[in-house]
């Protein structure tokens, strides 16, 4: 039997699964500490079962931990960024267009050494070992325990930073190493700020993995810990102690795969309304739609793997104003809904309360909403209608009209028919469907980087690429003898003669633990 818990802004939802089967489900209110929230859901979960404890073989998690630590700039650990390119790109020196409050933050320590490669793989310079022997030194002395490496054009040919790790690990061995090359894409500066980002919750990610671990200790729970991805599969606890930064954007990714589980279909647009935000999304064969471009992660540009999405301010805990003009959003109560919402008794007018109103949703005292003024209760409905019809539009890429899939606890916002003729489905079970994505998840890897042809083959390249997301896979947690590949895109890089971007996406069955082990 499975768990699935997914950890949103507003609510803690939690399922037990057993193969295709939903044994039960919970929703509790997010704390702020966000790890006892879970304790609690994991609690009322098991008590509502009946299930023992040791029938449980794996708990998967789709947490906001990290994503929240970086937007709010705490808990960040200070970081050294060490870039191989000198004599080229001293200009622009790393994390130069970053914001200034998280430059403050995580106060970094920067270094330009030589190294780096042009965009044929051909070396801008020469390694230094003397230049990496005195980064050492310098991070001895500030007690800097984490460490960024980039160089340039590293996916076209990831040695240096490999040498340049070898280097610095030889001489202090407890660094968190986080390397350019396996984070992010072609593009130095996003490259080497997703890379940053990652460095600097390495410490976090050990202290919030372990405080999980402890959460399933404590309600009596033995069994393997896996955390949800950005691309709607799951990673090991050790995994995800490496790459924290794979966890971004993974609430939305699980709404996803949940909804192509609940509604039978691989192939639609996903609408996830929650309580504080709605995030729009398509899926391809089950997995989500990946994003091409750069990504803004809390005012930082970056290039790593991230889904496709549009999101607004538009939640069950939006706050309604009449004036000066009509707005849901994006200002919301939050987890505090059941306190703030006037159908809780509260003072504020939230869309839950107009969903009440409208007779829409059935939640706490409709009496307390009585008062409202019908015509403004159907001018909201229909704005909020307009709002969720207009991300869909905007994320269909043909003539031809997505289906539409609704889930998650805000979705009672949205009539039964969007605007434009859109027919919506709410499946069963809809209100949890990013713990029930969790919970059928499966373990990925991905490949996403530059090769250069040369002596060898299209055909040679492929395989290379196929072998290398599929070992990725297994040591994010997947069983070997089950990994298969699901997708492989390729396009020439014209800039780069006989290069070719290689994109390839592996899936495998969780490895196998029997209940009552971790």
């Amino acid at each position: 039997m499975r768990v699935g818990i997914d950890v949103g802004g507003t609510h803690t939802d939690a399922v037990l699964m057993t193969d295709a089967e939903i044994l039960a489900e919970v929703k509790t209110a997010t704390t702020s500490d966000v790890t006892s929230g879970v304790v609690t859901a994991l609690q009322q979960l098991l008590t509502s079962s009946g299930i023992d404890h040791s029938q449980i073989t794996a708990v998967m998690i789709g947490t906001t931990h990290f994503t929240n630590a970086l937007v709010t700039g705490r808990r960040l650990a200070r970081t050294a960024v060490v870039r191989l390119a000198l004599p080229a790109t001293s200009g622009l020196p790393p994390m130069v267009n970053w914001p200034g409050r998280l430059y403050q933050v995580i106060n970094p320590s920067i270094h330009m050494c030589h190294g780096g490669n042009e965009l044929d793989g051909r070396p801008i310079s020469p390694l230094r070992r003397d230049e990496l022997l005195r980064v050492a030194e310098e991070l001895h002395t500030h007690d800097i325990g984490t460490v960024a490496i980039s160089s340039v054009f590293s996916p076209v040919n990831a040695r240096l930073e490999e040498e340049a790790a070898d280097i610095l690990l030889a001489e202090l061995p407890h660094l968190h190493i986080s390397m350019s090359h396996q984070i992010g894409r072609i593009g130095l500066l996003e490259r080497e700020n997703a890379t940053v980002i990652n460095a600097c919750l390495r410490d976090l990610a050990d202290e919030i993995v372990d405080g999980f671990i402890e959460a399933l200790h404590t309600v009596g729970v033995i069994a393997p810990l896996y955390l949800s991805q950005n691309d709607g599969t799951l990673m090991d606890a050790e995994y995800t102690r490496r790459y924290p930064v794979r966890t971004f954007a993974s609430g939305p990714t699980n709404s996803m795969r949940g909804a192509a589980f609940l509604a039978g279909n691989l192939d639609c647009a996903v609408v996830d309304i929650g309580g504080t935000t709605t995030d729009v999304g398509v899926l391809n064969g089950g997995y989500p739609r990946q994003a091409t471009g750069e990504a803004d992660i809390g005012g930082v540009r970056t290039n790593f793997r991230m889904p496709d999405v549009l999101s607004i301010g538009l939640g069950g805990g939006s706050r309604v104003t009449t004036a000066p003009v009509l707005a849901v959003g994006p200002d919301s109560v939050g987890y505090e809904l059941t306190n703030q919402a006037l159908v809780f008794g509260g003072d504020q007018l939230t869309a839950s309360d107009i969903a009440v109103a409208a007779g829409m949703a059935d939640m706490g005292d409709s009496a307390l909403v009585r008062h409202l003024n019908p015509s403004m209760v159907r001018r909201v409905v229909d704005l909020m209608a307009d709002q969720v019809a207009e991300l869909v539009e905007r994320m269909r890429v043909s003539a031809q009209p997505l289906p539409v899939v609704v889930v998650g606890g805000g979705s009672v916002l949205v009539p039964e028919t969007l605007p434009g003729g859109l027919a919506v489905h709410r499946p069963e079970h809809y209100a949890v469907a990013n713990a029930i994505g969790a919970a059928v998840g499966q373990v990925g890897g991905s490949v996403d980087r530059v090769f250069t042809i040369g002596a060898r083959t299209r055909e040679q390249l492929l395989d290379e690429a196929r072998e290398e997301a599929m070992r990725i896979a297994v040591s994010a947690g997947a069983a070997s003898d089950s990994v298969k590949i699901v997708d492989v895109n390729e396009a020439p890089v014209a800039y780069l003669p006989g290069g070719v971007r290689i994109q390839v996406h592996a899936v495998g069955d969780l490895e196998h633990t029997p209940a009552g082990q971790a």
